[in-house]
């Protein structure tokens, strides 16, 4: 059995400093549930939050490849010997701007990067209006890493809508497809449970889908429901729409079982 261990988070927008501290409690108590957890999940822009407001002042939020969310991360991983898939975080290389996942293992090393490919522009007549493009740069890479349970893959959020991204990690053999995100009130109770059932059953592995829990007073409001889903299409366990630290178990054997 692999434990994973999602940090649904409340996110204090635009205040990195809170959202460490945060972040820290949150891991203390995921360490101290049974069992504990050998994989923590965190969401989609934990450190400063997906608002209109960070994106109007990104520059106030992005970080080089050793930032301080990378520092904090890396150090807890380290602290609490523990896998972490560090949700993502606002990067900057040159003078682009890229949605980062970084994955550190027990020891604190960097193992994986996955840089957002699809970006999130959308416009649905009555809902959401959003265009990720306008400040980040798109990734290009298909990103796994080996862990001591198997090759696992890694997504951010919009991408996990494009089945060949998906089709392609589980090819070059993904068991757990990961997908820290921040689904709307539009898209989240359209498709954020249909999507991550749907790429499971698609590839028959574990899909594990980490999401920041919703403040109705943000600009961007998060749906929430962070979820685990198993290769035949079952949830394993899918939080409300508040703060929750939530420890899964996933026996990796039903990968090979269902295939």
């Amino acid at each position: 059995m692999t434990n994973f261990a999602l940090l649904q988070t409340n996110i204090a927008f635009c205040d990195p400093e809170a959202n460490f501290k945060r972040v820290r409690e949150l891991f203390a108590q995921a360490m101290a549930k049974d069992p504990r957890p050998d994989v923590v999940v965190l969401p989609e822009d934990w450190s400063a939050g997906f608002s209109d407001e960070m994106f109007r002042h990104m520059e106030d939020f992005v970080e080089p490849e050793n930032g301080p969310s990378v520092t904090v991360l890396r150090e807890l991983a380290r602290q609490y010997q523990v896998w972490v898939v560090g949700g993502s975080i606002p990067e900057l290389e040159g003078d682009k701007i890229y949605n980062t996942s970084y994955v550190f293992d027990p020891e604190g090393r960097c193992v994986a990067r996955h840089r957002k490919m699809h970006l999130f522009d959308i416009d649905v007549p009555g809902g959401m209006c959003f265009r990720e493009s306008d400040t980040l740069s798109p990734g290009s890479d298909i990103t796994l890493f080996d862990t001591p349970w198997g090759k696992m893959g890694l997504c951010i959020c919009f991408d996990l809508r494009f089945e060949e991204l998906c089709r392609l990690m589980a090819l070059e053999g993904a068991r757990v497809l990961l997908a820290p995100a921040a689904f709307n009130m539009t898209t989240g109770p359209a498709h954020w449970e249909l999507l991550l059932r749907q790429r499971a059953v698609d590839n028959q592995c574990f899909t594990v889908g980490a999401a920041p829990a919703r403040d109705e007073a943000a600009s961007y409001v998060a749906w929430g429901h962070s979820l685990v889903c198993d290769p035949w299409g079952t949830v394993l366990h899918q939080c409300g729409s508040g703060p929750e630290v939530v420890v899964t178990d996933l026996d990796l054997s039903r990968v090979d079982a269902v295939r």
